[in-house]
């Protein structure tokens, strides 16, 4: 098939595909070759340019590869910055939202709900729930026995108190595709801010955050976009950008910042209006081959060869005797097949073993993630291995592919 030959000459650029059979980008993306380039002009500019390099490249770097991410979910230049995880941006948009105790006070009409999933990413729940001695009511929309929520349950937990909403654009434990457009329509026909987490859809399914309408996208450069840890994102919807005031904050939101004036901020007018302290410029220089990859490939291409792969993927697990809670409409389906062998947990640590990368998740099984550098032959090796191991009860290590080969 033309394009899976297209895209199979893209592997050279990721050098463990070389040893290992790399099935988890859903956890963290194969390193672009290039990336070990960028760090070292990273190194190269610290040591000719020393502090210079602040003026000359580093003090707008995020705004740089703000723009980057951009290109990729859909947003104008200008509207993402750059933090160091998805909490701490969740954190920034959250802060945008007037506390409860503080609109009681000065007697105005209390919204105090935060609704979120329970089959979101804990981390953002706990940000959320540490929110309650503000004043905030946190509802947790429940998921069913597939871990996915049903439209309608949560539609029902969002009304006029309702003042921030929160949800995965794509369930990481199943790779379930949320239907973000009637979210957001809905939540914000009632007044309520939306924020969408889109780290499992960024790279692997398009995003359009502008057609959606959302006021706020996080996501990171982990996973699909193959940038490394230490670079989330947020897009905050650009007519947004000259009013939120958020709470969290720091010099690099100033538009003076070498005034050192103590005074109220003078915020920026882009999205570096919304970050706070020095960020880290190394996970920058990572981050940027990762994201020029994606665009040059681009999502629609790689969305078409996401379908054909965990196709594969379903096929085999029907023959092989696997079960999968993961949707079988590829329309709902992101990057992500989960599938559920005899003693799920002890098989994936034998085809990590093997060198054949993987994860699992408790209640959904082994998540096998294939991108787009990834190849039919691949997938078909990993699940005859995984059907070995469950026959034989091998759970050793056993020989690693780079042993096999050298």
């Amino acid at each position: 098939m033309q394009l899976s030959t297209d895209l199979e000459a893209w592997r050279a650029e990721f050098p463990i595909l070389s040893s290992t059979v790399y099935m988890i980008s859903n956890s963290l993306g194969a390193m672009p070759r290039r990336t070990a380039d960028s760090l070292a002009e990273y190194a190269r500019v610290w040591a000719a340019r020393g502090v210079r390099a602040w003026e000359e490249r580093w003090w707008e770097m995020a705004r740089e590869v703000g723009d980057k991410v951009a290109a990729v979910i859909g947003a104008p230049a200008g509207s993402v910055s750059m933090h160091e995880n998805v909490t701490t941006a969740a954190m920034v948009a959250l802060g945008c939202v007037r506390p409860p105790a503080l609109s009681a006070v000065e007697g105005s009409r209390t919204r105090n709900r935060i609704v979120c999933l329970a089959a979101d990413f804990p981390s953002l729940v706990y940000l959320y729930r540490a929110q309650q001695p503000l004043g905030f009511d946190v509802i947790v929309v429940p998921a069913d026995s597939d871990f996915t929520v049903p439209l309608d349950r949560l539609l029902g937990a969002i009304d006029e108190r309702t003042a921030f909403v929160s949800f995965s654009h794509v369930l990481f434990k199943t790779s379930y595709i949320m239907d973000a457009a009637a979210i957001v329509a809905h939540a914000r026909e009632r007044g309520a801010l939306v924020m969408l987490d889109g780290y499992q859809s960024a790279g692997i399914i398009p995003v359009d955050v502008t057609a959606l309408g959302v006021d706020f996208f996080v996501g990171g450069c982990l996973k699909w976009l193959c940038g490394g840890p230490g670079t989330a994102f947020l897009y905050t919807r650009p007519d947004l950008l000259h009013t939120v005031e958020p709470r969290f904050t720091g010099w690099f939101a100033h538009r003076s910042p070498f005034a050192f004036d103590t005074g109220a901020i003078d915020p920026r007018g882009d999205a570096m209006r919304m970050m706070n302290g020095t960020p880290s410029i190394p996970a920058y220089y990572a981050a940027l081959p990762g994201l020029e990859i994606i665009a040059e490939v681009g999502v629609d291409r790689i969305r078409a060869r996401s379908k054909q792969m965990t196709a594969r993927i379903f096929e085999l697990a029907d023959r092989y005797g696997f079960p999968s809670i993961a949707a079988r409409d590829p329309e709902r389906l992101a990057g992500t097949v989960a599938v559920d062998p005899p003693d799920a947990l002890a098989v994936s640590r034998a085809l990590k073993g093997r060198d054949f990368l993987v994860d699992f998740r408790p209640g959904v099984g082994i998540r096998l993630s294939p991108h787009f550098y990834n190849t039919t032959d691949e997938i078909d090796r990993l699940m005859a291995e995984m059907a070995r191991i469950v026959e034989h009860k091998d759970y050793a290590a056993g020989a690693t592919l780079r042993s096999l080969v050298t």
